[in-house]
């Protein structure tokens, strides 16, 4: 057996292995030594076992991973890879054989693991599907459901088109490609950037695997073998975007209790067992929690309950108080006018309510089978029981509601993974569309370009066929229609590329079919001006459009401004200067903060109306959900759609642009934009107070291409932005370049653990090595023998 592992100058590990079995092995390996205390947050959130080390905090998450069954599809899906693709249940053993034997060194190396008072724990074969399983859960937004039914009990149908947005819930991503008759060596190019809530470490890991079946480098996500987003093969590249695809269904449950358990009421107006157990978590310094797990034929129930939404707890809970956190019940105050936790200027308390996507988050066992929006009821106060947050009693039948999520893994024990050794193995755009057939999550679009000139654009992964209802908010399970009927196929654009560029920017497009709300049109407009205005394209061009900081939503407020009359002086002195504002986010812009400040206040002052006070109430959802219900980033990511709109509820939008203009001008903005556009990264732990501790001013706003995410009304600080940019040069690979937003080592104070957020900050890049003379050899901290065999048994709570 020969392994050998080499790093380059910025700490990337390169490997090279006798077979794509050992491979697996030292991509494990050396994954487990780099990002050590990362993996093991990842396989404890996907278990929902977090709380037991991160506390509290971390509890809504564990109790939703718990609730969803995340852990227990995963092993359902690893089952179904052993039956149908042995060869790469067996690669993925290898993964996890390295895992757990670089674990105990990388623990070492990681300081957190002290801090926390953790032990590294053992991986098994199903948890890289775990971690993949928990890292995209949330990205196809289905909690924007129950946004979208709030505001049409509240406001009408119409409320959905104003707010659809690439809301606070979503995880995007920019990627174009340019064919070789556009570039000056004749070769296609594809570049991008992956927006995806910023972590620390990073959610993207740079890797360099070689074996005699393939040489791959790209982007892997840590935990999980192979590279499945971002690759490039030597003679064939790929890239991904999110399609902004809707696959993911939640029902209204009616649930009762029965002395044999629990019943739900299924579309042939029947009542059907339901699968329940209980299951204790652990929070770190407090009383453990009991929860009830239930599932019916559609789904497990992730909110409510057979006692309503406040029946998770299957006895009363020792703490109250972190059950409320987790649970969620009615009376808790929980005003959606507060930051989404993810998003908080604090900044640790949740994570990726969009891992959130991607908005982020945020991060048990059971049996489960695997047009026009009617208005709603308009409700004086609360919620509705037919529709509403959830859980209220059925005087008929004594039943109440509960929430059940039904997603494709769970119902197909498929999680794509017989893709990923496919992809390695890929020469042509012809073998990564062939790959890609087996793609199942996230549903994502592709653009692939090969060295004979052959190109793809494409939407990969399972979405099914239901009725149209089902994609814009919770459905009755009582009420028949509602099943799901196979899957969609998927689309293509042929030809690939038009006028030699294809552009993915999460924008409605060649998804369109398959999802309800998409990003504004802004970037992909924007990446497809700027390439459309050169002839030709090198790699060394790419940055420039990476780092694009035009605004292209910023017209309708502007064009607010210029209605205004009778202004105060100082007022008109700001609309003037607005006015001949270049529409540039520039870090060192003064006229990009007094912007912002301004936007923010007409957020503050809309969401504020009382038109729009239902939308502010407490929704009885637990608080992992909360940020996609949250009024103030909803009107704020959707700002330009109520400005512009014909009437909006008789609200006065001139006279709120007026007072925010006034607000801002008697106290303007002190500095740049970046004195308050800073990077906050997610970590697990909060970060130690003193230098450093704040991240870097930024450049860039939600609707650039430099795409930095403020929450206009809440925070200009930035938890959502580029995880990663890349350039694959299909003429020479070593021609290639990328970069992540902080460094290849997890450990913080490694020489490789910060190193590249200066340049990922400046918009540079870090060469692509392929050259193994160019690297430096790494010995092995021991020899590689071959390992116990991985014992299958289920974990506690270590």
């Amino acid at each position: 057996m020969t392994i050998e592992t080499y790093r380059d100058a910025w700490g990337i590990p390169h490997l090279r292995a006798s077979s794509a079995r050992e491979l697996a092995r030292a991509q494990g390996r050396v994954t487990a030594h780099d990002r050590a205390w990362q993996l093991e947050v990842e396989r404890h959130r996907a278990q929902g076992t977090s709380a037991s080390f991160l506390g509290a905090e971390a509890l809504s998450w564990d109790v939703f991973a718990r609730r969803a069954r995340l852990d227990d599809t995963a092993r359902r899906c690893f089952a179904t890879l052993e039956r149908r693709d042995p060869e790469t249940a067996d690669w993925v053993r290898a993964y996890v054989d390295g895992v757990n034997e670089g674990l105990p060194n990388g623990a070492g190396r990681a300081p957190e693991f002290a801090r926390a008072g953790l032990a590294p724990g053992r991986w098994q074969p199903w948890t890289p599907l775990a971690v993949w399983l928990g890292t995209h859960i949330l990205f196809a937004g289905f909690p924007a459901k129950l946004w979208r039914e709030r505001a049409i009990r509240h406001l009408g149908p119409e409320a959905v088109g104003l707010f659809a947005t690439d809301g606070p819930g979503t995880a995007g991503s920019n990627g174009w490609l340019v064919t070789g008759d556009r570039t000056d060596t004749g070769h296609a190019l594809i570049a991008g950037d992956p927006h995806r809530f910023i972590e620390d470490p990073g959610v993207y890991q740079q890797i360099h695997l070689s074996c005699p079946e393939f040489d791959v480098v790209g982007l892997a996500v840590p935990g999980v073998p192979g590279i499945a987003h971002f690759g490039h093969t030597g003679t064939v590249a790929w890239a991904i975007t999110n399609a902004m695809a809707d696959y993911q269904d939640l029902y209204r449950e009616r649930l009762r209790r029965t002395g044999a358990g629990i019943e739900a009421l299924g579309p042939d107006g029947t009542w059907h067992r339901a699968t329940r157990h209980t299951e204790t978590v652990h929070v770190a310094g407090e009383a453990p929690i009991e929860i009830e797990l239930v599932e019916t034929p559609r789904g497990p129930v992730i909110a409510g309950g057979p006692e309503g939404l406040e029946a998770i707890a299957a006895r009363p809970p020792e703490n109250a108080d972190a059950f409320r956190r987790a649970t969620r019940r009615p009376a808790d105050p929980a005003p959606n006018s507060s930051p989404p936790p993810a998003i908080s200027p604090a900044g640790t308390s949740e994570r990726r309510c969009g891992r959130s996507a991607e908005p982020g988050p945020v991060r048990g066992r059971g049996d489960a089978e695997g047009g026009d929006v009617p208005p709603g009821p308009r409700a004086s106060g609360g919620e509705s029981r037919a529709g509403g947050a959830g859980g209220s009693e059925d005087p008929a039948d004594g039943a109440a509601e509960a929430l059940a999520l039904r997603y494709p893994p769970r119902v197909t024990g498929d999680l794509g993974f017989s893709a990923l050794l496919p992809l390695l193995r890929s020469r042509t755009v012809a073998d990564i569309d062939t790959a890609l057939d087996a793609w199942t999550e996230p549903v994502n679009v592709v653009q692939a370009a090969d060295t004979a000139g052959g190109t793809l654009h494409r939407v990969a992964g399972h979405v099914p066929r239901r009725a149209e209802a089902n994609r814009l908010k919770p459905v009755p399970a009582w009420e028949p229609g509602h099943e799901w009927q196979g899957a969609h196929e998927t689309p293509y654009a042929r030809p690939a590329t038009e006028n030699g560029i294809a552009v993915m920017a999460n924008a409605r497009g060649l998804a369109a079919p398959l999802g309800v709300e998409f990003a504004p049109p802004h970037r992909a407009a924007r990446i497809r001006a700027l390439l459309d205005a050169r002839p030709t394209w090198s790699a060394d061009d790419m940055p420039a459009i990476h780092t694009d900081t035009h605004l292209g939503s910023a017209a309708p407020l502007l064009d607010r401004l210029a209605a205004l009359t009778g202004l105060s002086p100082a007022a008109a002195a700001l609309r003037d200067r607005l006015l001949a504002w270049d529409r540039r986010m520039a870090a060192d812009s003064t006229d990009a903060a007094a912007y912002a400040a301004v936007r923010s206040a007409v957020v503050r002052r809309l969401a504020a109306h009382p038109v729009f006070a239902p939308l502010t109430e407490p929704p009885a959802y637990p608080d992992v959900l909360l940020p996609w219900l949250a009024l103030v980033p909803r009107v704020g990511h959707a700002l330009e759609h109520l400005l512009r709109a014909g009437d909006l509820y008789g609200i006065d939008r001139a006279a709120a642009v007026r007072g925010a203009l006034e607000e801002v001008a008697a106290a303007p903005p002190t500095g740049p934009w970046s004195a308050t556009h800073r990077l906050a990264p997610w970590t697990a732990l909060r970060p130690a107070p003193g230098p450093g501790a704040d991240g870097p001013g930024l450049a860039g706003d939600h609707d650039c291409v430099l795409c930095t995410s403020a929450v206009p009304g809440l925070t200009d600080r930035t938890a959502r932005g580029p995880a990663a940019r890349y350039v694959w040069d299909l003429a020479d690979r070593a021609n290639s370049r990328w970069v992540v937003p902080f460094g290849a080592d997890g450990v913080p104070g490694a020489a490789h653990h910060r190193d590249q957020l200066p340049l990922w900050t400046a918009g540079e890049l870090v060469p692509v090595v392929t050259d193994w003379t160019r690297l430096t050899p790494e010995p092995m901290d021991e020899p590689m023998d071959e390992p116990e065999e991985t014992q299958e048994t289920e974990e506690s709570d270590d």
